[in-house]
């Protein structure tokens, strides 16, 4: 190869990596959003008077937060949002997270569009860690409740007894018969790549160590009381 087509060979890959970086990043940054916003959901829930108790806050193990859980439907309608889950290491630190979505159908009485913001509370880690094996229905692989509220309410709850998963939720617009039973989870396999930039799976992210960037630093800290 001589020099001329050497050099225009080079120009060519740099041009193309040119090309490329800005994409990788930009879509890095979706994913860095996505925590960000999930991270602003769960500084709003915790100025909330009528909160998580903290009685069920002692037992978490494991949290899915999804900034934007979508609702459409007319009389059929469905779901669809992207969130985040953790998990709480033996040590009480929390993970790094893993990108997340979740999806479902209904049928009933239902007429509307709503924007849900979604925080799903998990009594034991290994409820999250298993969805790696496949999807998990809530309702049907996982027992699902709404939540009690309250800081400091232990009453009218079964935190202790029954269900595996309990979920908060603030609504904006305007929607009837919002459940989240029978949505299933799934791991955001390609969010994940994008974000962390190598093939990992959810238990090499749940033990890697150190912070990816601010925005899981800052996530991890309003995770703190959750210890």
């Amino acid at each position: 190869m001589n020099f001329s087509k050497l050099t225009k060979l080079i120009v060519l890959v740099a041009c193309t990596v040119g090309l490329l970086v800005p994409s990788l990043v930009s879509a890095q940054d979706k994913e860095k959003k996505r925590i960000e916003e999930s991270g602003v959901v769960l500084s709003d829930f915790g100025k909330m008077k009528e909160s998580i108790p903290s009685s069920l806050l002692k037992v978490t193990e494991g949290i899915i937060i999804v900034p934007k859980l979508l609702n459409a439907g007319f009389v059929v309608g469905g779901k669809r949002g992207r969130g985040i889950a953790m998990v709480k290491r033996e040590d009480g630190s929390w993970s790094n997270p893993i990108f997340v979505t979740i999806t479902g159908g209904s049928f009933g009485l239902q007429i509307g569009v709503q924007s849900v913001e979604l925080v799903l509370v998990f009594k034991h880690s290994s409820s999250i860690t298993n969805i790696k094996k496949s999807s998990f229905t809530l309702g049907g692989d996982l027992s699902i409740a709404a939540g009690p509220v309250g800081r400091n309410s232990t009453a009218n709850t079964d935190y202790k007894l029954d269900a595996e998963v309990y979920s908060y939720s603030r609504s904006k617009g305007i929607f009837a018969g919002v459940s989240v039973n029978g949505a299933s989870l799934d791991i955001d396999t390609a969010a994940n790549l994008r974000y962390y930039g190598k093939g990992m799976g959810p238990t090499e992210i749940f033990a890697s160590q150190g912070d990816p960037d601010d925005a899981v630093t800052k996530i991890k800290s309003y995770l703190v009381p959750l210890k």
